[in-house]
This record gives C-alpha cells, sequence and structure tokens, in this order.
C-alpha cells in the first residue's frame, strides 16, 4: 500500500510554475502588439504618429491673388475648394478668405468705376449747361480780355485732314427745332463757295460760303438751310461795344442757349494753330463781313452765328465760313444802329430781327 507523501513534501508535478499551461485569454510577453499585448480582433497594431496633410496650392493663390488681382482670386478660389472636396488637403479657410476678399475688391473696383463714370458725365452736363446759359462768358462773342488791335487773320493753309470726317455727335441738349444731323464722313472742299442768302424782317442778307476753307461747318449750315431750320428765328444779340461789332443768329429759341441738338469742331483759323499754341488766346481782327461760328468752347460749334459787321477783336476760336454782301451789311448797320434794347453795349436788339427765310442760291 503506498503511503501519502510525507507533510510538506509536494510530489513533482507534471510541469512546475512557469510550466503550467497557459490558460486561454492569458498575457503572453511574446504575442505580437504594443509592449507585448495581443493584437485584438478589431484593433489595429499601432505603429506610430499619422502623416500631417499638405495645405492645398490654389487655396495659398487665391488669397495672395485676392489683393493683387481680385478676379483672379475668385477663379482660384472655386478651383481650390473643388480639388478640396477630392483630396481631403488642408486650406479651405485659406480659400475661402481668398473669395470674400476677392468678390468684395471687385465689387469695390466696380462700384468705384462706375461713380467715376457718372461723375465725368454728370461734370461734362454741368459745363455744357454752364457755357450755354452764360453767353457773357469766354468763349462767345463779346468776350475779348484785351481792347488793344489784335493780328490780322492768319494765312490759311489747307490741313492734311480738310474735311475728311467731318463728324456732328449729339449733344447733350436735345434740338430746340426738330431736324436731322447733316451728313458725316468725307466733305468735298469742292465748289470752293456756296451762294445763299437770308431774308430778315430788316433786309436781305447775302452770304458767299466758304467751302474750301470750313467745308463741315459748311455742310452743316446747308444741311439746316436746306431743312428750314432757321425760318422763322431770330436775332437774338447785338454787340456794339468798340472792339467789337455783331449780330449774333440762329437760335430758335431766341434765349442762347438753343441748337441743333448736335456739335461739331473748329475750323478755319483754329486749325492753323496747335492746339497748345498760346496764340489761340490772343485776340485777332474779324474783320467787317465776316460769317463766323458763335460757340460755347473748342468744339461746341451747332446753329448759333454771328454777322460781323465792324472789325472786331476776338480770339480765333470761331470758325469763319463765309462772308456777307454789301446790302446785307448795309441791312446789319441799319439794326445796329437801332443799338442794344437795354442800352448797354451787348444784348437784345432794340429793332427786333426776324429770319423769315434761308435758302441756297
Amino acid at each position: 500500500m503506498t503511503s501519502p507523501p510525507p507533510y510538506g513534501e509536494i510530489p513533482s508535478a507534471p510541469t512546475g510554475y512557469g510550466e503550467y499551461p497557459p490558460m486561454p485569454g492569458s498575457y503572453d510577453a511574446n504575442q505580437a502588439g504594443y509592449g507585448g499585448y495581443p493584437d485584438r480582433p478589431g484593433y489595429a497594431a499601432y505603429s506610430g504618429y499619422p502623416q500631417a496633410r499638405g495645405t492645398n496650392s490654389m487655396a495659398i493663390a487665391s488669397l495672395i491673388s485676392a489683393f493683387l488681382v481680385a478676379p483672379l482670386g475668385i477663379v482660384f478660389g472655386h478651383i481650390s475648394l473643388s480639388q478640396l472636396k477630392r483630396s481631403g488637403e488642408d486650406g479651405r479657410g485659406l480659400a475661402i478668405a481668398g473669395l470674400v476678399v476677392g468678390y468684395v475688391l471687385t465689387a469695390l473696383t466696380v462700384i468705384t468705376i462706375v461713380g467715376v463714370i457718372v461723375f465725368t458725365a454728370v461734370i461734362v452736363r454741368y459745363a455744357d449747361e454752364y457755357a450755354n446759359s452764360h453767353p457773357g462768358q469766354p468763349g462767345r462773342p463779346g468776350t475779348t480780355a484785351s481792347a488793344l488791335p489784335g493780328n490780322d487773320l492768319p494765312p490759311f493753309k489747307p490741313p492734311a485732314t480738310l474735311g475728311s470726317n467731318c463728324q456732328y455727335p449729339a449733344t447733350t441738349e436735345p434740338a430746340s427745332k426738330p431736324v436731322d444731323p447733316p451728313k458725316m464722313g468725307r466733305i468735298a472742299t469742292t465748289p470752293p463757295t456756296i451762294a445763299a442768302s437770308i431774308t430778315t424782317s430788316r433786309g436781305l442778307i447775302g452770304l458767299e460760303l466758304d467751302n474750301a476753307k470750313s467745308p463741315c461747318t459748311v455742310n452743316s449750315f446747308t444741311s439746316l438751310v436746306r431743312q428750314g431750320f432757321f425760318n422763322g428765328t431770330t436775332c437774338h444779340r447785338l454787340t456794339t461795344s468798340p472792339t467789337m461789332g455783331v449780330l449774333q443768329c440762329g437760335d430758335p429759341t431766341g434765349s442762347g442757349t438753343g441748337g441743333p441738338g448736335y456739335r461739331f469742331p473748329n475750323e478755319y483759323p483754329s486749325n492753323q494753330y496747335r492746339i497748345t499754341d498760346p496764340a489761340l488766346e490772343q485776340p485777332v481782327t474779324y474783320p467787317r463781313g465776316t460769317l463766323a461760328m458763335a460757340n460755347a468752347g473748342p468744339g461746341t460749334n451747332g446753329s448759333q452765328f454771328f454777322v460781323v459787321y465792324e472789325d472786331s477783336q476776338l480770339p480765333p476760336s470761331y470758325t469763319v465760313f463765309g462772308t456777307v454782301d454789301a446790302a446785307g451789311l448795309a441791312a446789319v448797320d441799319t439794326i445796329a444802329a437801332g443799338g442794344v434794347k437795354d442800352g448797354s453795349e451787348d444784348g437784345k436788339p432794340a429793332l427786333d430781327v426776324t429770319i423769315e427765310s434761308a435758302r441756297l442760291n
């Protein structure tokens, strides 16, 4: 019979402590995993920190371009947002900032441009209205800055572009009487002269229009005559100063502010000077018998014209387009002898003068 082992004596086990077979789920330092921990289903082994995502280059370009060329910033911003949806890159904030800056600067630019255009149009309109409503201001008959005798009108030298492209752009003010603009483009300088006449309530005024020197002006005047523009209008202004003697007509309103609804540039003698020539501001002598255009400044010729009945001192900025015959000057002398209605040297004639008709002979 076998005796039990003595007290305190333990029989040898098949395996000692540390040799027992591992229990299910027990820790095994040799298993794979962070620090020896086993990999578990659903958990990936931790292999390090995640890689950093790059910033989208278009987003950066959008923000920079928005300050330099705003529309370009807007384009780059939209491209960047489209790329970010696919790539997962950083930079959405930069792209949005570029879009905001681009749109704001573009809007401000548009507003500024529109404002400048509107402001310029208002200034031009105001200048036109001011010049037309102040007939005694420089740039119109009766406003020479010097009482000293001037030089004669300069000799005529045909400019290379004479009559090559006559233009009659519309004015801000409508025509004072229904009328069509004259033919535009090239205007022949032949025949050199065209005969015309104006029948007034004070007598007949015969005219010889100088087509060779001022073809664009003569083209306008003859067009107005053919359309009856001057018929029934008055000669609204007479000047009788020591340095100027003129009778001004051609305004259907009789106020000195009316016209045909278009304008055109100066011709002789203005085209004998450079635009910057200070001589354009110095008076010259417009001799008795001269037919010239009234204006409110360079390039504002319309329908108003004046007859010089005494040698007059004026800057060479009034287009000469013809002469008045002896009978016509006699009629104007009679009107001038009546003086100005208010007793001054410049204003409405005391003797009313109506143009009954005008025609080409």
